[in-house]
């Protein structure tokens, strides 16, 4: 199983960075993210990809369910969650990194229209192609360090929209050959290489690169909390910026979900 998935390749790729990274491959599990956030406030916080074939009971952002496409004759989705510690100066705007190094190595010509929805997903023509899920852990017995646990969950074939909040899109639009393994070999280190940079920096490096994936700026967009207004795109710290009746608005809460308002048919 482990060569489909190409689990040497990512090592001897990710070590160099990552000393003690390891892969590990399961055919079913409730959640990526869940596993490694249990394992970290157990103590275990070796830097590690947990990829599973098939998730049952996969979260998304505000706790929303994100299981794995049914699987046909072709793998449907790709799952997986990076564990690794983590001490950013600053976590402001590290989903939208994580989210950046996805688009470009799924999208490194811009050849297909992948673009960034603050604050952690990957849209096609307004259709969700990947989601992203950042959790952290303070480790039982070391109050000191935290791990970071990525959770990235990508469209690879066709799927249901049924009970999904923004219909999909898939990668096999526009690369109908890439297989789970394949892709999670060109996304990996590219990512592991983009967290670091952002541990050392901040987002602030980045905020150009996103703003040119940027799938809300100069949209109308409601928030959950009922505010209306203009994306005005997002400043260097990943705050997203809102032009509202009351002026600009810095929306910065992982409370806040923001929708694109629709023209009217």
């Amino acid at each position: 199983m482990h060569d489909a998935w190409f689990a040497d390749e990512i090592t001897a790729a990710v070590t160099p960075l990552l000393p003690g990274f390891g892969v590990e491959v399961v055919a079913e599990i409730d959640s990526t993210n869940t596993e490694l956030m249990r394992r970290a406030r157990q103590g275990i916080t070796a830097p590690v990809l947990l990829v599973a074939e098939r998730q049952t009971a996969g979260r998304g952002r505000l706790g929303r369910p994100w299981e794995s496409a049914q699987q046909t004759s072709q793998p449907a989705s790709l799952t997986f969650s990076l564990g690794l510690p983590l001490a950013p100066k600053d976590w402001s705007g590290l989903s939208l990194a994580v989210g950046l190094s996805v688009a470009e190595s799924l999208d490194p010509a811009s050849s297909a229209p992948v673009r960034l929805k603050w604050p952690n997903d990957l849209w096609v023509h307004d259709r969700k192609l990947v989601g992203i899920l950042i959790e952290t852990a303070v480790p039982q017995g070391d109050a000191t360090q935290r791990y970071a646990v990525i959770g990235i969950g990508v469209n690879l074939g066709p799927r249901e929209a049924d009970g999904l909040r923004t219909p999909p899109a898939w990668v096999h639009e526009w690369r109908p050959d890439a297989t789970p393994g394949a892709l999670l070999s060109e996304l990996l280190p590219p990512l592991v290489a983009m967290v670091q940079a952002f541990a050392e920096c901040g987002f602030a490096p980045f905020a150009e690169r996103f703003a040119a994936r940027d799938a809300l700026r100069g949209r109308d967009v409601q928030l959950s909390d009922g505010t209306a207004g203009r994306c005005e795109g997002v400043g260097w710290g990943g705050e997203l910026r809102v032009q509202t009746a009351a002026g600009m608005q810095a929306i910065t809460s992982a409370e806040v979900s923001v929708r694109p308002v629709r023209a009217p048919a």
